[in-house]
């Protein structure tokens, strides 16, 4: 019986100094949540950690599943490196390794504590691009690890929370027999590339990338030429390639991007991106190749003929993308120097076009590009979408009908300005709907000209729309922001008043500015044909100046 109770005797000591031995390797799961609500059918963070390295993984990458590209991190406590690890879908890998993150990581200490799965922990605070980051740290397990780099060296940390709602938090810790083969950078090591050129690698292949035109040069020169690829017509104010678009998932969101230069032209002038419809008769490609007057002619008593702007049976107009306006000389003249401005190199234009995916999933498309200009030099532009892939729950429009687009693009071919809202009937046509869409929308894109005092340009003028003879909707198209653009208009004149050209409000446009379509709401449209018209109280003329609106308008529809 003494020994009995000298073995028990020894026992108790021993056990809890064998509680507190340093395990070799741990695996803690977390989980994210927000305003104490658990996302659900999240990817749990995975942290696998030992003496020397942890690795920062999620559950779909331990059982290949994850889609691409596939991030892991490892923090080598030792060399006191972060490494960061990419596999992308065509299955290269890269890696960026920073020795000095880890060590700049600073933090305010807390005697707050309290205690996560068991465990005492303590609270360290940190601030990151202004949001506040607490960290909930353990010391009794003796090993170090978190679920993002940051707090790596901290401690075991099972808990971060940003600005008080969004928390990161441990459900499960598991004590490991051995270290994990995989807790090790791979060997060979694959590419390695600086932070910057990584981090560009990892966005790009988030999604897809179509570039269509390149630095190319839209001017006004008799000795434009198409090549194989690229069209140019009008003298080469117009550039138009034909595009293979991928099958895009619905629910993904479609962007278009334009950079553009000055090559010689110091004006602000139109530009267009725009889908060359092909599925009449006649489209606004045959215009191009054999003249405007080959398109159909649209009339409205004033006497006027405008070539290809409406909707016929037999015909369908341009699908505008992006109304863009380029600034007054942005890079050619940067040399027009004024104290204190430093000019941009270029101007970039960016937008959401996802409400026209039915006219780009899947198919191969005609895609042009113009700027109305008469400068030998031009301009010199690049043109890219991309697609973001979504989620097949979210609602999208599956249906488009373009109506309507008095844009002329082939001004420099002769197409006629759009002056037909000189006429109390404007601009009206007539087209069909079928069975079964809903929640009918009109793109709406409208612009005044007219670059005079009293030219519509610098008029604000209400904008009516009417369907089947009854007004729908009316608003005044004006944009008074134009001088945030100024250093983006180096050959903007000055005017003894203070004030640049570039500054002055404008019939929705600024120059070096996207002009945003409106979505008019039309409600639910019977199945059948339907009438559309807009009217503009657009200014008279005044000797050879006059003034013309370019409105475009698709019909969309879920």
């Amino acid at each position: 019986m003494k020994n009995y109770y000298i073995l028990l005797l020894a026992l108790c000591v021993i056990l809890p100094i064998q509680a507190q031995k340093k395990p070799k390797s741990i695996k803690v799961s977390y989980l994210k949540s927000s305003n104490g609500k658990v996302f659900e059918n999240q990817d749990p963070i995975l942290l696998f950690t030992s003496e020397q390295i942890s690795l920062v993984s999620t559950e779909k990458i331990r059982l290949q599943k994850a889609d691409f590209p596939v991030e892991q991190v490892f923090v080598d406590f030792q060399l006191k490196t972060i490494s960061q690890l990419a596999q992308f879908k065509n299955q290269s890998t890269v890696l960026s390794v920073d020795s000095v993150a880890l060590g700049k990581q600073n933090f305010t200490f807390s005697a707050e504590t309290r205690k996560i799965l068991g465990y005492n922990c303590k609270k360290a605070t940190t601030s990151i691009n202004s949001n506040t980051i607490e960290l909930w740290y353990t010391d009794e397990l003796n090993l170090k690890g978190a679920p993002t780099a940051l707090g790596q060296d901290l401690g075991l940390v099972l808990e971060m929370v940003r600005n008080g709602n969004s928390k990161v938090t441990a459900n499960k810790i598991e004590i490991l027999k051995n270290v994990p083969a995989f807790l090790k950078l791979p060997n060979p090591q694959p590419k390695i590339v600086d932070q910057l050129t990584y981090k560009d690698l990892l966005w790009k292949s988030r999604f897809t990338s179509i570039p269509i035109f390149e630095k190319e040069i839209i001017n006004f020169s008799d000795a434009a030429q198409s090549n194989d690829s690229i069209l140019r017509f009008a003298n080469g104010t117009i550039i138009v390639k034909k595009v293979r678009f991928p099958k895009i998932k619905k629910g993904s969101s479609v962007f278009v991007d334009v950079t553009e230069q000055s090559n010689g032209d110091a004006y602000d002038r139109t530009g267009s991106v725009f889908v060359i419809p092909t599925d009449k008769n006649i489209s606004f490609l045959d215009g191009l190749k054999n003249g405007a007057k080959t398109l159909p002619i649209y009339e409205n008593g004033n006497g006027e003929k405008y070539q290809g702007v409406v909707r016929t049976e037999n015909y369908a107009p341009l699908l505008e993308l992006m109304r863009f306006f380029t600034p007054f000389g942005v890079k050619q003249f940067n040399n027009l120097q004024l104290k204190n401005k430093v000019w941009q190199d270029s101007v970039y234009y960016r937008q959401e076009i996802s409400e026209l995916l039915p006219a780009l999933d899947d198919q191969e498309v005609w895609i042009g590009m113009n700027i109305g200009n008469y400068d030998k030099g031009g301009h010199k532009v690049s043109l890219n979408v991309s697609i973001h892939q979504g989620d097949d729950s979210q609602t999208q429009n599956n249906w488009l009908l373009p109506l309507f687009n008095t844009n002329n693009v082939m001004e420099m071919a002769g197409q006629q300005y759009a002056t037909m809202f000189n006429s109390e009937k404007g601009l009206e046509l007539t087209f069909e709907v079928p069975e079964g869409n809903k929640n009918y929308k009109l793109r709406y894109i409208t612009t005044g000209h007219g670059g005079w005092g009293n030219g519509d340009e610098f008029v604000p003028k209400k904008n009516t729309i009417l369907v089947d003879s009854k007004e729908i909707f009316a608003f005044t198209p004006w944009r008074t922001d134009c001088g945030s653009y100024r250093l983006s208009n180096p050959a903007s004149g000055n005017f003894g008043n203070g004030l640049s050209s570039s500054d002055l409000s404008r019939s929705n446009w600024c120059p070096g500015t996207v002009t945003p379509p409106v979505y008019i709401d039309l409600g639910k449209l019977s199945a059948g044909k339907h009438s559309i018209q807009v009217t503009i109280p657009q200014g008279a003329p005044e000797g050879s100046s006059f003034s013309s609106w370019n409105i475009s308008g698709c019909l969309i529809a879920e």
